[in-house]
């Protein structure tokens, strides 16, 4: 038995607001082991939302999840469409329209005639109670194959109707009794194609499922899993997530949660190491990825963002002779801005950045996307050339120069490992 998410509100459909409560329903159908595979959304007009409605039961959705819709305005309609659609007539109940009333005296205020309006339910519906809002939802069985349930817009009233009330019914009618478990495998530095090419053979299972997605640089492939617990789930996601990790290699570099920024930094306490950044186009990006990581000042000493060349020669010590000749985007200019904040922070590592992010300052031999990273430590100084693309704007150009810094970092240190 599958349900469907039913989010109702033209505010919606002109991107008015973000639809967070269709992101929290899917993730709680999920613990709960509930197949979805659709989500609607649809304006605030009776004969769409009946419309929505026949579409869902002809592909079979047998749980209808309904969100918005429940006020006392005029085009706030998911209840009586409903009813409409079922032919069943509206009645007001006694306890639903006590609550609202004694809401509005609560705070101070006199209830308006068409607050009433929200105690109205479809005839054998039950109330689904709202303890922090005035408007209250339903749980309903117009059909013995079908299960209606409705809430309110507002993601806080909606998400304490779901754990109060919603849970707990689903569980009493047999429903949600296992959950859909997933584990997410992170990449950097393979493209997605090249990916599945590897990992092609795994698209194939059932238990667990393997699915790939990208999206700014980064590859993910998301493992899930059925079964009683989330336990029980992990024990058939392993071994597929270890075959997986083997086959991928150096290119995998964390789950689920997992940032480079935190990957980099464990491995950096691992070893006692320190670091410092210097950037030039991410302007400060790359330091403000490393310390998002909570702890990270017992390893991430500080930056400079050398924008202009006067900081470059004049605070990382880079070499005016080389500026000139071969301009700040070079890998020359990034090698000595990395020894320079090395030298200055006294750390173990040296990180620099520096390109072209566009979309100004681009010429025939240093395109948009041109892009330096330099690494400094005891050992000497290693630097690398990226071309990110002219196609990209400047925001993805700077976060691919940040991601791909601390992923060449990442690298050296698991080889020192």
């Amino acid at each position: 038995m599958s349900a469907e998410i039913i989010c109702v509100g033209t505010e919606l459909l002109l991107g008015e607001i973000l639809n967070s409560n269709a992101q929290f329903l899917a993730q709680q159908l999920a613990q709960l082991g509930i197949p979805h595979y659709f989500q609607t959304v649809v304006g605030d007009n009776l004969d769409r939302i009946a419309q929505v409605i026949k579409i869902a039961q002809e592909r079979g959705s047998r749980i209808l999840l309904f969100t918005g819709g429940l006020g006392p305005t005029p085009d706030d309609l998911t209840t009586e469409a409903i009813a409409s659609y079922f032919q069943t007539p509206l009645i007001e109940d006694a306890a639903s329209l006590d609550d609202i009333t004694a809401k509005f005296a609560q705070r101070g205020r006199v209830m308006s005639s068409n607050n009433r309006k929200q105690a109205l339910i479809p005839q054998g519906a039950k109330v689904l109670p709202n303890p922090v809002g005035t408007a209250p939802g339903v749980i309903w069985q117009p059909k013995p194959d079908l299960l209606i349930m409705t809430f309110p817009g507002v993601p806080r009233e909606m998400q304490r109707m779901w754990h109060d009330t919603a849970v707990p019914y689903l569980h009493s009618q047999g429903w949600g009794q296992q959950t859909i478990h997933s584990q997410t495998l992170r990449f950097w530095g393979i493209g997605e194609s090249s990916l599945a090419v590897k990992v092609q053979s795994f698209f194939e299972l059932t238990q667990p499922t393997v699915a790939p997605y990208a999206g700014k640089g980064e590859v993910r492939l998301r493992l899930s899993a059925k079964a009683a617990s989330a336990e029980e789930a992990m024990e058939v996601i392993t071994p597929v997530a270890d075959q997986i990790r083997a086959i991928a290699g150096p290119d995998y570099f964390g789950c689920d949660q997992d940032t480079l920024a935190a990957v980099v930094g464990r491995a950096l306490q691992r070893r006692g190491d320190t670091l410092a950044v210097a950037e030039s186009c991410t302007g400060g990006m790359l330091g403000a990825m490393l310390t998002e990581v909570p702890g990270s000042s017992s390893y991430f000493w500080g930056g400079v963002i050398a924008y202009a060349n006067t900081i470059k020669t004049q605070v990382l010590g880079v070499s005016e002779t080389d500026l000139a000749q071969w301009g700040a985007v070079s890998a020359i200019v990034a090698e000595q801005m990395a020894q320079g904040v090395q030298r200055l922070y006294g750390t173990t590592w040296g990180l620099s950045i520096t390109g072209v992010a566009g979309p100004g300052g681009a010429t025939a031999e240093k395109p948009i996307g041109l892009v330096y990273i330099a690494l400094a430590w005891a050992q000497g100084t290693m630097n690398w050339e990226c071309r990110f693309g002219s196609q990209h704007d400047r925001e993805l150009i700077r976060h691919l120069s940040a991601c791909t810094a601390l992923d060449y970092l990442r690298r050296q240190l698991a080889a020192l490992e």
